[in-house]
């Protein structure tokens, strides 16, 4: 099976530098955490990342795609209560573009914000997971 990896921008005459799908994820699933106004990013939880709770998953809550219109990355998170949605998703979509830019030196085409929930202040993070099992239950 064939990875797939992507080519920076530049030329370089030393040779090529691609870098992983999973590496763009984690920049910007890092990115978008930075951003005031986040809560936190949607993803499923499974029994291993349960296990290993101490380390968190930088890349969940962000999807790569690529295709003949550049990449694309969709990022699913929770905003926090009271929050303006439209300039949160907006500082979202520059922080993630600036830094995979600055980073990798790659643009992206587009960078989509799916809000998955409003998060009231006195929320904790256990009802998280039972947001998360929710969604598995309805698919």
């Amino acid at each position: 099976m064939e990875e797939k990896v992507m080519r920076t921008n530049q030329s370089n005459p030393l040779g090529e530098i691609e870098v992983a799908p999973e590496v763009l994820e984690v920049i910007a699933g890092i990115a978008a955490n930075e951003v005031d106004g986040v809560y936190a990013m949607q993803g499923k939880f499974t029994k291993k990342m349960k296990i290993a709770f101490g380390k968190p998953n930088h890349k969940k809550g962000v999807h790569l795609t690529s295709d003949e219109d550049g990449l694309k990355v969709d990022i699913y998170c929770y905003f926090k209560f009271g929050v303006n949605v439209p300039e949160v998703a907006q500082a979202i979509q520059k922080k993630v573009r600036e830094q995979i830019f600055h980073m990798t030196d790659i643009t992206l085409a587009e960078v989509n914000i799916h809000i998955a929930d409003i998060v009231p202040e006195k929320t904790s993070f256990q009802d998280l997971f039972d947001l998360d099992r929710e969604e598995d239950e309805e698919e």
